[in-house]
């Protein structure tokens, strides 16, 4: 926001330098980020009025010219200058005027003539880099006019970086309120004179949707001038503010936008054909735009309509066919309230910005429209002329503003200050708050121009900010430092990281928003969860799986040339858009690319497969078991992917990638991926001490050949679920199909180890356990033992 400190000051003025006034606003919040001048130093430099032009003598590219400079005897000055003309008003440089640049004006002779000064074009005073001809003055100016206060040339520009909850500062006016209010200066806000209707001219209005427009002031001013000049006060405040002056009329539109905060629209009303209507885009419905683009609109648009054709993008743009022409002499002119969140994220997906949508999509004062184009009318009428029609003002249901409780003892609290109840009421009313009291505390009813303004804690900074933070002492604050609780059953994120960071992996940090075709690719039957306000057209949902963050992190290392990648990351997934950890969990995923070991003399080069992941993972969740069972998910191959269980507790996935991403992310071969319940897989078993047996220990083998569907983990399940207490481990260490077994059966051999702490088992014993073992197999899994 660049604006005229003189502008500013004609609404609050407080009794301090340009410096102090910048350090102000910065301490407000404000933050200015530049403070220029208008045009750099130089002295003597006074407005002239040509009276004569002749030629040079000596030179056919030189005149000379008389000019009176308001002194009684005109001056001879020597002028290269084209456009140099009897009757003009030019700058003029005295002898002993100081330019910029460090140039000074002397009595001179320019090929035997003598010129007693020189004529200035706007380069040569460092106003622009025009340096065609002589700079013309407004002809209203008498000779010998001090050249910069004529012009006011010693102003400054005031940029502000504005944060997006300060919408309100996007206004001369908003900016002195809080000049205001940080100063103790007068607020001298414009008071627009209302226009008396001169005509019955109205134009019928229709809003389909109020929630989107809750507001909606009008007005029809009929027998303009379109040809009539912008006055040139108001072409240097838009000119100084940033915005080119265009015609009258649209010229007083974008002033009273700057002056109050509220964008105005003009139209036409010769081309609206029937009612103006407010509604959303239909579909196959086109618009071409001010700025030459044509739109293929889409049903989420909100659009000013006529009976026939689209006007143009509600709060963000007018179309060509209802603009300002020369030929315009009936205006209809509309000031509304659009809701923020009809115009969020419009302008970034359209490729486009204007000054209109970026202060609405951040909030405008939903009372300011009757005021603004009260205001736009008066200057209208003024500089073009015309006849204004009444003014209509359709409300809908306007944003609430629910007052919020602040309690004097929370702030003191919040602020680590001694401030009392008058202190803040104090502060309250040079905000401009409404507010009651009630004992200790208040009830503050926020403005209708403060959309940040919602908590406790926000009126809170509010007090501080006034008080000034330079006022706030900088005292250590006491504060006892307490350990939390960190149980050895649940050793925290930090260690599962670290323990696959010892595994050869490495961590990355990736967007929680996502592309929503690559959610769709991963998973066409789900529905993401969309951004209102995305950052970026590929942001635009919130992921539901960490897998997107990590294809994409690939595509890019790949893309650099890396042959091996092995990356993990830990964070939320959305599921669903409520704020419950049971439906935005934090998982651990990971995905393994390329070879399976660091290169290296001892071992050949393999590609990584499911079972080396699978082995980092059992170590991940060591001393705890970790097991698999066939599973199928939409983003793994079909036939290579399974669901993990932790203790046997669901815990997540594991696969390799299906085949049909790995094209449509152009991969070599499918990467390794899975992920995990970090609520689950952070648990660790407390460590319980055992006596250490001196019995010998008894192992038996049990080979067994089952049919080949069935899966070797619900063999070991089984068994483990029948152990005795002296068998310590039950593993499966071969299986095997092929020739010598019947088809579609396979052999799986067990390893049973036995030991007793007390006592040395008996064969009996540990016959009848691996009996037991056998007849269960046989029973459950027409298992055959084999010999």
């Amino acid at each position: 926001m660049r604006f005229s400190e003189h502008w500013l000051r004609t609404m609050a003025d407080p009794e301090v330098d340009t410096a102090s006034l910048c350090d102000t606003l910065t301490m407000a919040g404000l933050e200015v980020e530049e403070c220029a001048s208008v045009a750099p130093p130089f002295t003597n430099v006074v407005a002239g009025r040509i009276d004569k032009v002749v030629p040079h003598p000596g030179a056919d590219r030189l005149r000379v010219c008389t000019v009176d400079v308001g002194e009684g005897t005109p001056l001879s000055i020597v002028c290269g200058a084209p456009n140099a003309a009897a009757g003009m008003l030019v700058p003029c440089a005295r002898v002993g005027a100081v330019l910029p640049g460090d140039v000074t004006i002397r009595q001179a002779a320019v090929r035997g003539v003598a010129s007693a000064g020189m004529l200035c074009s706007a380069r040569e005073l460092g106003l622009s880099d025009d340096a065609s001809g002589l700079l013309a003055l407004p002809g209203d100016l008498a000779p010998g006019t001090d050249l910069r206060r004529a012009l006011d040339l010693d102003d400054n520009l005031i940029t502000l970086k504005l944060t997006p909850n300060r919408a309100d500062c996007l206004s001369i006016l908003g900016i002195a309120r809080e000049v205001a209010a940080m100063t103790g200066a007068p607020l001298r806000p414009p008071v627009a004179v209302p226009v008396p209707a001169a005509s019955g001219a109205v134009h019928r209005v229709r809003v389909e949707d109020a929630g989107a427009c809750p507001r909606f002031a009008s007005r029809v001013i009929e027998g303009v001038d379109p040809s009539a000049p912008t006055p040139d006060w108001m072409k240097t405040r838009l000119e100084r503010s940033g915005i080119r002056a265009i015609s009258a009329i649209v010229d007083v539109t974008n002033y009273v936008m700057l002056e109050l905060g509220q964008p105005l629209h003009a139209y036409d009303r010769a081309l609206l054909e029937g009612d103006v209507v407010v509604r959303f885009a239909r579909p196959q419905e086109k618009l071409l735009l001010l700025n030459g683009e044509t739109l293929d609109l889409e049903r989420d648009l909100l659009m000013v309509c006529d009976e026939k054709k689209p006007l143009g993008l509600a709060g963000i743009m007018g179309g060509e066919y209802s603009g300002i022409a020369a030929t315009t002499r009936d205006v209809f002119l509309e000031g509304a309230f659009w809701s923020p969140a009809v115009i969020q994220g419009k302008m970034r997906r359209l490729g486009f910005a204007s000054d209109a949508g970026h202060r609405f999509e951040r909030g405008v004062d939903f009372e300011l429209p009757p005021a603004a184009v009260e205001r736009a009318t008066e200057l209208m009428v003024e500089v073009c002329g015309g006849r204004a029609g009444p003014l209509q003002d359709l409300v809908g249901p306007l944003p609430a503003r629910e007052p919020v409780r602040v309690r004097a003892s929370r702030v003191r609290r919040l602020l680590g200050i001694e401030l009392g109840t008058e202190a803040i009421a104090a502060i309250f009313t040079r905000l401009g708050f409404a507010f009651a009291r009630d004992g200790d505390a208040f009830v503050v009813t926020p403005p209708s121009y403060r959309f940040d303004l919602a908590l406790e804690e926000d009126f809170a900074e509010e007090i501080a900010r006034t008080h000034g933070y330079d006022n706030i002492p900088a005292a250590p604050a006491q504060h006892a430092s307490t350990m939390l609780p960190l149980p050895e059953a649940r050793p925290g994120l930090s260690a599962t990281r670290a323990r696959l960071v010892a595994r050869d992996w490495q961590e990355v940090v990736t967007f929680g928003f996502v592309d929503e075709a690559l959610e769709r690719a991963l998973d066409p039957s789900g529905t993401p969860i969309r951004v209102l306000n995305p950052i970026a057209a590929q942001m635009s949902v919130m992921r539901r799986t960490l897998l997107p963050g990590l294809l994409e992190t690939l595509s890019t290392n790949l893309k650099r040339r890396a042959s091996r990648v092995r990356i993990f990351e830990s964070g939320r997934v959305f599921r669903e858009a409520r704020a419950d950890p049971a439906v935005q969990p934090l998982r651990i995923g990971g995905l393994a690319f390329g070879d399976a070991l660091p290169v290296q003399w001892g071992e050949a080069s393999r590609t990584v497969d499911l079972f080396d992941v699978k082995g980092d993972l059992e170590a991940l969740v060591a001393p705890r078991r970790l097991t698999t069972e066939r599973e199928g998910y939409p983003w793994l191959h079909p036939g290579r992917s399974a669901r993990v269980r932790v203790d046997g507790e669901d815990a997540g996935w594991l696969g390799e990638l299906h085949p049909r991403l790995a094209r449509q992310f152009e991969l070599p071969r499918p990467p390794i991926v899975f992920e995990l319940d970090l609520a689950i897989v952070g648990r660790r078993p407390v460590p319980i001490a055992t006596p250490v047996s001196r019995q010998p220990v008894v192992r038996r083998d049990i080979a067994i050949v089952v049919d080949q569907a069935v899966p070797a983990q619900a063999v070991l399940d089984a068994l483990e679920a029948a152990q005795p207490p002296h068998v310590e481990t039950i593993r499966l260490f071969d299986a095997y199909h092929g020739a010598g077994l019947p088809s579609g059966r396979k052999s799986v051999a067990i390893l049973v180890l036995m030991q007793d702490t007390a006592r040395t088992l008996t064969d009996a014993e540990i016959d009848a356990t691996v009996g037991g073992f056998v007849a269960l197999l046989e029973q459950r899994f027409d298992a055959v033992l084999r010999t």
